[in-house]
């Protein structure tokens, strides 16, 4: 996705198990912020993060969508454990993640395998991105997207 394009029709399995498409996202703008893994140091306290900032993001009449490859019973899990209100999609797929171009090869200790790369992309209300960030920091990463909003 590239600036200034408009979100492909994708349809989106929430953790709820309902499933929405694009045509239910007008209106607002919108955060999908894409992560490794539910229930992670760096992906909790990225959920946590957005979620702690989601009424503020509310007043400013935008949606947050949170992305990995878990199945909806993880998100579900990691909702509970962590008193989550921001929407999970699970990709287990990875068809929104590859649409993303966020399915990469990454490199650990040497080790190369395929995972998601922690990215942030946002959306106006008519559904056209503004903003993308990739490689994210999860340290003020979600501050930094309100105040980039605001």
């Amino acid at each position: 996705m590239e600036t200034g394009q408009k979100l492909k029709a994708l349809n989106f399995l929430l953790d709820d198990n309902k499933i929405i498409s694009c045509d239910d996202l007008f209106g607002k703008k919108l955060i999908i912020y894409f992560y490794p893994k539910d229930d992670t140091p760096g992906c909790t306290k990225e959920a946590q993060d957005f979620n702690s900032l989601n009424k503020k993001f509310n007043k400013l009449n935008v949606r947050i969508i949170g992305i990995s490859k878990d199945s909806i019973e993880k998100h579900v899990k990691f909702k509970k454990k962590y008193n989550l209100s921001i929407n999970l999609v699970s990709d287990e797929d990875l068809k929104i993640c590859k649409a993303f171009k966020v399915w990469i090869e990454k490199s650990m200790y040497g080790r190369k395998y395929m995972g998601i790369e922690r990215s942030t992309f946002l959306f106006d209300e008519k559904l056209v991105l503004i903003k993308t960030w990739r490689n994210v920091k999860v340290k003020n990463h979600a501050q930094e997207v309100l105040d980039f909003i605001s």
